[in-house]
């Protein structure tokens, strides 16, 4: 079974963050330059929240576009879990399942060490079923396969 550390390093450890105070309209600027669905809401060096599309959705549909000069931390999800490196992708689609979420930061010994999304784990464990039936199928023909 994969683990968080195998999809990381196939995925990179990039991790996009804003402090708190970062306006709504600048956290949208910076997810859509980086092509990102959430990020990090970082204050003294700590995570104090995540912003992703979903959260600006939500407060979008009621509150209009005033809410750009909004600070992050005003819409941002306050409570966020987190995953550690030696975790299964299972554990980890388990525990977004479980709790609707799409992002998770990578914590190893107190230190972010990456953010994956529901399309990382997704991807991986896709992955991970390709070599397995290729496996199998090479065992059933009797070919040789090293994985």
């Amino acid at each position: 079974m994969a683990t968080v550390n195998n999809l990381l390093l196939h995925k990179g450890k990039d991790v996009w963050s804003v402090q708190a105070d970062s306006t709504v309209r600048e956290t949208l600027q910076l997810m859509g330059e980086k092509n990102i669905g959430a990020v990090l809401v970082m204050e003294n060096q700590k995570i104090v929240g995540i912003f992703s599309e979903r959260d600006y959705a939500r407060h979008a549909s009621r509150r209009g576009s005033m809410l750009l000069e909004e600070p992050i931390h005003s819409l941002m999800t306050h409570s966020v879990y987190y995953v550690s490196p030696v975790q299964t992708v299972e554990e980890v689609m388990a525990l977004m399942t479980s709790k609707k979420i799409r992002h998770l930061p990578v914590m190893e010994n107190e230190r972010l060490v990456g953010l994956i999304s529901i399309g990382d784990v997704v991807k991986q464990i896709m992955s991970d079923k390709e070599t397995t039936i290729l496996g199998l199928e090479n065992y059933i023909l009797g070919r040789d396969y090293s994985g």
